[in-house]
């Protein structure tokens, strides 16, 4: 049986067309506001890169990328991208963007290794953003401050999508709540992760969690995260590790915390080079993107992914992902959401 969650007594609150309306209006809306917001500047995006550069985005690090050769390049093989998190930074040292503003662009992805289940997909389609900054700006502060930057952004858009449609009462709350992933530990040390993050979305409704990728005082980090991209080891004046996190919100339809985006300050040279010996990936330093960034081609930066599918499941209450999305689903998961006023496009 597959991974799938049945909210009791579930009912759509918007029909088809209704629900095809308010997924046009979400990105629309959100995505001139997010490039307002932070300044970012709209980039066309590939949908695969060359095996061997380094610039697909490893997630987890065990991923399969869907591939395929190339006849008129002698039958070299690209990659279907996971997500854009280094290619965005080479973009920013081509384009020659200054510091303080970016870009950003609709992600189209493929994941063939995703467990399915209502909020995972083999398809993936997120707003990558990266933005270029200073040395100084490399602080848990500067970090915080984007943060609360997207999270207007995202109240601002609950606001529009109840204003086409009552019925979607606003339920987040005015401020994003932030916790490091010790202190998360510290206050729930006999849970999972996921446990963990539960608790404190239901607690708060939305929360930034600070530091995902190094190791806990359990020994076990957080969640999983590539060595190249997020900067998960550099100390902050509170004592802690990592300049990366998630910003979840308490998902009502689910019961469940609900991770709306991935994001972080970028690694620099030296954060590089200590994260990638730390995962036993110091051949990386080969590849074409490492090579840039460790000659200092690339700029500092921030940035992540904002996954469009999870905002409008979130904002128009569905339960399942596949109720925003086309993709393939495994039989018996089509059959139950059916038998259950589960509408799958």
């Amino acid at each position: 049986m597959s991974k799938l969650f049945v909210p009791k007594g579930y009912k759509p609150s918007l029909d088809l067309r209704e629900t095809e309306m308010g997924i046009q209006m979400i990105k629309d809306f959100f995505q001139q506001n997010l490039s307002a917001e932070l300044r970012l500047r709209r980039v066309t995006a590939p949908l695969f890169v060359l095996q061997g550069t380094g610039l697909n985005d490893d997630l987890n690090g065990v991923e399969r990328a869907v591939s395929f050769p190339i006849k008129d390049l002698r039958d070299k093989r690209a990659e279907v991208v996971h997500s854009l998190a280094k290619w965005k930074r080479t973009m920013l040292a081509d384009y020659k963007i200054p510091v303080g503003y970016g870009l950003y662009t609709d992600m189209n992805a493929i994941r063939s290794d995703e467990e399915l289940d209502n909020v995972h997909s083999l398809y993936v389609d997120q707003w990558d953003w990266e933005a270029s900054i200073s040395r100084e700006m490399r602080t848990i502060d500067f970090l915080k401050q984007v943060v609360s930057r997207i999270y207007a952004v995202i109240k601002r858009t609950e606001f529009v999508v109840y204003e086409r449609y009552p019925q979607l009462t606003p339920v987040l709350p005015d401020e994003i709540h932030f916790i490091t992933s010790q202190e998360l530990l510290d206050m729930y040390p006999n849970t999972t992760p996921k446990e963990r993050e539960d608790a404190i979305a239901k607690k708060y409704g939305a929360v930034f969690v600070i530091g995902i990728g190094g190791d806990l005082t359990n020994g076990e980090p957080h969640d999983g995260r590539a060595p190249d991209y997020d900067d998960w080891t550099t100390p902050t004046p509170d004592g802690h590790k990592g300049l990366n996190g998630d910003i979840l919100v308490w998902n009502e339809v689910l019961g469940r915390a609900f991770e709306l985006s991935s994001m972080g300050i970028r690694v620099d040279k030296e954060a590089l080079l200590k994260q990638l010996k730390i995962s036993n990936k110091e051949e990386r330093k080969e590849l074409y993107f490492h090579k840039r960034l460790l000659n200092d081609e690339l700029p500092l930066s921030i940035g992540g992914g904002i996954g469009q599918s999870r905002l409008c499941m979130f904002y128009l209450r569905k339960a399942h992902i596949g109720e925003i999305q086309a993709s393939i689903w495994p039989d018996d998961m089509v059959k139950t959401c059916r038998e259950n006023n589960i509408p799958l496009i």
